[in-house]
């Protein structure tokens, strides 16, 4: 059994949570639907074939001939042909300076991981469960001292406006996630910081709708806020990371729609 709560936070009522939230934790395979998820995002990555060889270097083995290498105290390998008969510096080679790379990254690798799909439906039941898991929600840093799972009442979905969004969400007694999530923003290091907008935001509270009326616009500018369907559910928005007991919200409509079409069984 679980409480539905209103928009004020006053419990309205009791509710039978579905199957899927009695399902056993299994953190190995959310954290293999997770990785086949990310896998999907993946770009191919190859070289340009002529590589570290675009240069006049070449090897001279031959004795008495110009720019001779053996019996000259130096490495026959590959050099630099300089004016004058002379020889610059090794080129080519691996191991080289400018040479080039012995096992170069190939277009053809296979770089997105493959799941079974009764693997990836178990993955994202044993999710759900372990975001009524009170101790795995508080594992994974979230700041909240709720009844969990956390079921709200469908008027929650009609919210067109971020800023009755965030006022609903700190009445509920989320504003302590929501305080750790923007105060929690940081730049990335390295050349991150000049991809994916160079900054990372902590993942905050999951909402979890039936029909979007308008809560999706009202909370994508909330940082750590993310919303989503309930038939649109993925292992990765629920365990980010692969880790999983994520903070979230159920709208009472989603938990029946859960119910009555057995999504994810």
């Amino acid at each position: 059994m679980a409480f539905l709560f209103d928009l004020k936070g006053a419990k309205e009522g009791e509710l039978q949570v579905p199957s899927q939230f009695l399902q056993p934790v299994r953190p190995d395979l959310i954290r293999r639907a997770v990785h086949a998820q990310a896998s999907l995002r993946f770009q191919p990555k190859g070289n340009f074939v002529l590589a570290g060889t675009l240069t006049s270097a070449d090897y001279f083995g031959r004795r008495h001939e110009p720019r001779q290498t053996i019996n000259t105290g130096r490495s026959r390998l590959p050099r630099e042909k300089l004016p004058g008969g002379r020889l610059g510096n090794v080129r080519i080679v691996p191991h080289s300076k400018g040479g080039r790379r012995a096992h170069p990254p190939k277009t053809h690798k296979i770089i997105v991981e493959r799941i079974n799909f009764k693997e990836k439906n178990k993955a994202i039941c044993s999710a759900i469960s372990a975001t009524g898991d009170g101790e795995l929600v508080s594992g994974r840093g979230h700041a909240h001292k709720l009844i969990l799972p956390f079921i709200v009442d469908s008027k929650f979905e009609e919210i067109t406006r971020a800023s009755d969004a965030r006022k609903a969400l700190e009445t509920l007694g989320f504003a302590g996630d929501l305080e750790r999530a923007a105060s929690g923003r940081r730049m990335r290091s390295g050349r991150a910081k000049l991809r994916k907008g160079g900054y990372r935001t902590p993942k905050s509270v999951l909402i979890v709708y039936a029909q979007d009326k308008g809560i999706w616009k009202a909370t994508r500018n909330i940082p750590g806020v993310d919303a989503v369907r309930v038939d649109k559910l993925d292992a990765e928005s629920l365990a980010p990371g692969g880790v999983p007991g994520r903070l979230t919200i159920w709208t009472k409509s989603a938990i029946d729609k859960l119910a009555a079409d057995k999504l994810y069984l």
